[in-house]
């Protein structure tokens, strides 16, 4: 059996092409009479068939193509629908009849590594396909003259981790940054402050902080939940649906002093029990992440007993609130093994930290200083001094070398991290200090004089 194809928008004179003949011997066309009345006959019911089966093509191939998006969201292998472990993870469940949960989270995985490790070039930009919300990059403000505005539409959206200076970095940015227009703050409310841009859009806020905005994505809200959060957020404050840029920053700490210094501050009583651990609109549960303690807090809990919950949020927490959570099934930690997991997140926070427009560390504070105001163009009238000897240093002598060790290992992301970070940190340090001609002037000259040897106060 032979097929014809017909093109559906054949002109009428050329039908007389395709026309078969009627009878036998030549195939010409007579002209004239009953011969003249049959062509056309015969050509208009060649085009009433030519446009059926034109419309039951469109119809074979719309069942074809429903087909295919239903075989591609349900049936896809895993090795080929990169986005199949992603709804997996939104709705909780994995088909287990079939594929095991390492297995299908595979694809993120190797994914995740081939993305960080042909990107791992330090001070490199990043492929425009792994963008997110996030807004531009360090590499977007320094090399491709993405300036922040603040007389604009742009947003610093500070990331607060727990016991890394934030609280003291936080006041600076209120208090202590030189601008046509300082925060208003009012210490008897909550010591907040309300940080309204200079010129022409006087009403809109420059700044997305616990000491502007208050916790309004949640009480030390991370990556997932800030990035899903700010700009709805935003919208309701001004009341107003405009088009923002982002600039995400956030603050890190030598993963040791800061494990030790959230144990002092629990140990006297702090709990951060409203943090929501939101993730893909889904609160964590119990089940997922169960209490370490049933008191009213963890009061004088000793650090064996601290670091042998596996549910302490205290262990890798700078891992985790710099990661992609919805990458690992949010808090369901039955979705992949634990190696797996951890290798994840780890990446994910590493691709994250690079994207953020800058990052500072407790350990390099005036090295932190400088990198902030070269990228924001933004001068702070104080000087971010090195102060080692804090509590937590000092405490430190109390552990011998076994403990501190056990510490290093059960904060192994957050150890891998924070090697990544000192380096990344070093690297931008040295491109824009190279680029700066009056570096030596700006460096020596940066604010006045200030300590931040009471970071281990903060909450």
């Amino acid at each position: 059996m032979s097929m014809r194809l017909v093109d559906c928008e054949v002109q009428t004179e050329e039908f007389s092409l395709l026309l078969p003949e009627s009878g036998s011997g030549n195939s010409t066309l007579k002209k004239g009479g009953k011969h003249q009345h049959s062509s056309a006959s015969t050509k208009e019911t060649f085009m009433r068939k030519g446009g059926k089966k034109c419309i039951y093509l469109l119809v074979v191939l719309t069942l074809i193509g429903g087909g295919g998006f239903v075989y591609l969201g349900f049936y896809c292998p895993d090795s080929v629908c990169f986005l199949r472990p992603q709804s997996l993870v939104r709705s909780g469940k994995t088909d287990t009849h079939r594929d095991p949960p390492t297995k299908q989270f595979q694809v993120i995985r190797d994914t995740l590594d081939q993305f960080h490790f042909r990107t791992d070039g330090v001070g490199q930009p990043l492929l425009n396909t792994a963008r997110t919300a996030m807004g531009p990059s360090f590499d977007d403000v320094v090399g491709r003259d993405f300036q922040f505005d603040i007389e604009d539409h742009d947003v610093i959206v500070f990331l607060h981790i727990q016991k890394t200076g934030g609280t003291t970095f936080g006041k600076h940015l209120v208090g202590d940054l030189d601008l046509a227009r300082q925060c208003e703050c009012r210490r008897k409310v909550k010591k907040r402050c309300t940080c309204l841009r200079p010129g022409r859009n006087s009403f809109e806020t420059w700044l997305f902080s616990r000491h502007s905005t208050g916790w309004k994505c949640g009480l030390h809200a991370d990556w997932t939940e800030l990035t899903s959060c700010v700009d709805d957020v935003m919208d309701k404050l001004e009341d107003n649906e405009i088009k923002r840029r982002y600039f995400y920053i956030t603050m890190l700490r030598n993963p040791i002093h800061r494990f030790l210094s959230e144990f002092h501050h629990v140990r006297r009583g702090a709990t951060w029990k409203n943090a929501r651990l939101l993730c893909q609109g889904r609160h964590a549960t119990k089940e997922e992440m169960p209490p370490c303690y049933h008191t009213e807090t963890w009061e004088n809990v000793t650090l064996d007993e601290f670091m042998a919950c596996s549910s302490n949020l205290a262990i890798n927490r700078q891992t985790r609130m710099l990661a992609d959570l919805s990458l690992v099934g949010c808090y369901n930690s039955s979705m992949m093994t634990p190696e797996d997991r951890g290798k994840i997140m780890l990446l994910s926070a590493k691709n994250n930290l690079k994207k953020m427009a800058f990052y500072g560390l407790t350990e390099e504070q005036e090295i932190s200083q400088y990198l902030f105001e070269v990228t924001f163009n933004l001068k702070f009238r104080v000087r971010f001094r090195q102060f080692n000897q804090t509590i937590t240093d000092m405490a430190m002598r109390n552990f011998d070398a076994e403990t501190i060790k056990q510490i290093e290992e059960l904060n192994s992301l957050d150890m891998e991290l924070y090697k990544y970070a000192v380096e990344l940190l070093q690297q931008r340090f040295k491109k824009l200090s190279a680029q700066d001609k009056h570096f030596h002037e700006h460096f020596q000259n940066m604010g006045g004089v200030f300590s931040w040897a009471e970071i281990e106060n903060e909450e």
